[in-house]
């Protein structure tokens, strides 16, 4: 599969209908990232499930069970400060990666409302980072 294109199809999808995408990902709560390449300087944007956590937005790196991070997690490791999209809603957030033991208890959370994240985990070694959001302002 063609991630590039697909995930270009759903943030089209996603822009088109306030925040609204149908298939796999129908009824999820998704925001769209976007990142300044680590290496390239260019702006990336990747469609992303997110748990809303008091005054932040939770993002898992799991990258499908991936034995690697994605290249947006690296991205905002380099460049912290975001674009993040909720509905038809834009803002611009700094990224903080979880420390442990926190990261594990988000984790957890995460994995029992959605046991996808769960497999995830299990196809992988390295432990899945949970990206906290902050808004700006």
């Amino acid at each position: 599969m063609d991630l590039q294109a697909y995930n270009k199809t759903i943030i089209e999808e996603f822009r088109a209908h306030g925040g609204k995408v149908g298939g796999p990902f129908a009824g999820a709560t998704l925001l769209l990232l976007t990142t300044t390449g680590a290496k390239t300087g260019l702006s990336r944007t990747n469609p992303l499930m997110y748990f809303g956590d008091n005054d932040r937005y939770l993002v898992a790196a799991s990258y499908a069970g991936a034995p690697s991070n994605p290249p947006w997690f690296y991205n905002l490791i380099t460049n912290p400060t975001v674009g993040v999209e909720i509905g038809n809603e834009r803002f611009t957030a700094r990224a903080e990666v979880l420390p442990e033991p926190e990261r594990a208890v988000q984790f957890a959370k995460i994995a029992s409302a959605y046991p996808t994240f769960a497999e995830y985990q299990r196809k992988t070694t390295r432990a899945i980072p949970i990206v906290a959001l902050y808004r700006h302002g």
